[in-house]
């Protein structure tokens, strides 16, 4: 399959020096060639010489117009995957390969298309009829030449409904299905706190909230309108560096302006947060955000102080008294670097259980799904260990006492900024009374408190003015 405007980007970035794809025949044969697939006996130096021994899956395809770079490709039962990514830039010099995003989504994109034809491989006419529907299957997943779902094998069932042009001259093209029933609409909020704790007076104490709207929108026609507003609490810190989806048809300037870079002022931008949309046949994240909320969900603090052969723990957390204290899971994971296996534990829990991983190299403490009334829970404990192996655990950051503790937890139906979906603010102008659904999560995120009685690997300091 082949994006016009995909090659008209590759065009302008690169102008003169542009190497055009060229004809599905002539592209093939190139391949092969250098897939070693063909002429395979026949030493050809610009292809076998030692200096071009390729590391990767990533080739440079000799071609009339020249070299073709970078085609991603490999062999695989039978069958060859080939995509050629867009590079954003020039390709003099050529880039390095992690710098190329477009490698890594095409190669999520073959995988899936791998992951979607191979267990019919041994039935031909399967699958021939795989690759037959692949093409539609393709407008789906991806309809602009950017992958927007590489889980093709999920697209499966629904590919008879996907139109190969639009009948409708005002659908848009990422709607590139239509549906048929009565009209839903499923809507989840996500935030994820990243956090690290230092309980140290000369370090400050850093955390960040990230949120993500996710839609899934089932509604007859063509191109149907969609609004959908976000709120917030009274007082509560306003959300910013949103970004929104393409379909997202107007927005207020103000809104996009909000920057987590500037200290927060009497102009910022609260809300309302209305979007209006036409969504896609697929879930999509409507938008993304951040928050400077004042305080984290979790409090804690981690002592680790060695004594001779043995470790002496402490571990102290509280849940702030503003979160739900509903948990679908909540533990803390302490792990031992550069040690042996955990020969001797002796410990006291004032809440949940302790457990031992079978490598005895790393504490899982159970919280559970409440914290008690106190909302304070405590471990205390003395570790020994016997002779390092090549299995346990190394670090080169985590030496000596300098150590940490990494929550992992969540709680539904709560955000941390405070902010929910309004089901009845949701307006979709079609027949019928749609079905809204709105539920939201927060998610621990690279959680990490470090021992107070060590050196910590990364200071935050406030930038001075």
């Amino acid at each position: 399959r082949r994006y016009p405007t995909v090659e008209l980007r590759a065009e302008t970035f690169n102008g003169s020096t542009h190497v055009p794809v060229p004809s599905d025949s002539a592209f093939l044969k190139a391949l092969l060639f250098e897939l070693r697939l063909v002429d395979d006996h026949v030493f050809v130096e610009q292809r076998d010489t030692c200096t071009r021994i390729n590391h990767s899956s990533v080739y440079s395809v000799s071609t009339a117009a020249g070299e073709l770079w970078p085609v991603l490709a490999f062999h695989k039962s039978g069958l060859i995957y080939a995509c050629v990514p867009l590079v954003e830039g020039t390709l003099e010099p050529r880039p390095p390969l992690l710098t190329v995003c477009g490698l890594s989504q095409g190669l999520a994109l073959l995988l899936g298309i791998m992951d979607y034809i191979s267990p019919s491989r041994k039935n031909e006419a399967e699958m021939n009829a795989k690759i037959g529907q692949l093409r539609n299957l393709l407008i789906q997943a991806c309809p602009l030449g950017t992958p927007l779902n590489t889980n093709i094998r999920s697209l499966n069932s629904s590919f008879e409904d996907i139109q190969e042009m639009p009948a409708d001259k005002d659908q848009p093209a990422w709607r590139s299905s239509t549906y048929k029933g009565k009209p839903q609409v499923n809507v989840c909020i996500t935030e994820k706190v990243k956090c690290m704790q230092y309980d140290q007076r000369d370090v400050v104490d850093t955390w960040q909230v990230y949120g993500a709207v996710n839609c899934k929108c089932d509604i007859e026609g063509s191109a149907p309108n969609v609004t959908l507003s976000l709120n917030l609490p009274t007082n509560a810190p306003p959300l910013q560096d949103i970004v929104v989806h393409h379909c997202v048809t107007s927005v207020d300037p103000a809104m996009l302006m909000s920057t987590s870079i500037e200290p927060l002022h009497d102009s910022v931008y609260n809300g309302p947060y209305k979007f209006p949309f036409i969504p896609p046949s697929d879930s999509f994240n409507l938008c993304y955000y951040t928050s400077q909320v004042p305080v984290p969900p979790i409090l804690g603090c981690y002592q680790l102080i060695e004594e001779g052969s043995q470790i002496k723990i402490t571990v102290n957390l509280k849940l702030h008294e503003s979160i739900k204290n509903s948990f679908e899971y909540c533990e803390a994971r302490i792990p031992f670097f550069n040690r042996g296996p955990i020969a001797q534990l002796e410990y006291k829990v004032s809440y949940g259980q302790l457990d031992l991983s079978r490598e005895k190299s790393l504490l899982v403490w159970v919280i559970g799904q409440k914290f008690p009334k106190s909302l304070e829970v405590s471990l205390t404990g003395t570790v020994s260990f016997g002779t390092a192996g090549k299995e346990h655990p190394t670090d080169y950051v985590c030496t000596g006492n300098t150590a940490y503790v990494k929550l992992y937890f969540r709680i539904p139906d709560f955000t941390l900024t405070g902010c929910y979906v309004d089901q009845h603010s949701v307006q979709i102008f079609v027949p019928g009374k749609p079905k809204i659904t709105a539920s939201r999560e927060l998610i621990s995120s690279d959680y990490y408190i470090w021992n107070s009685k060590a050196p910590a690997p990364m200071v935050y300091k406030p930038l001075l003015d």
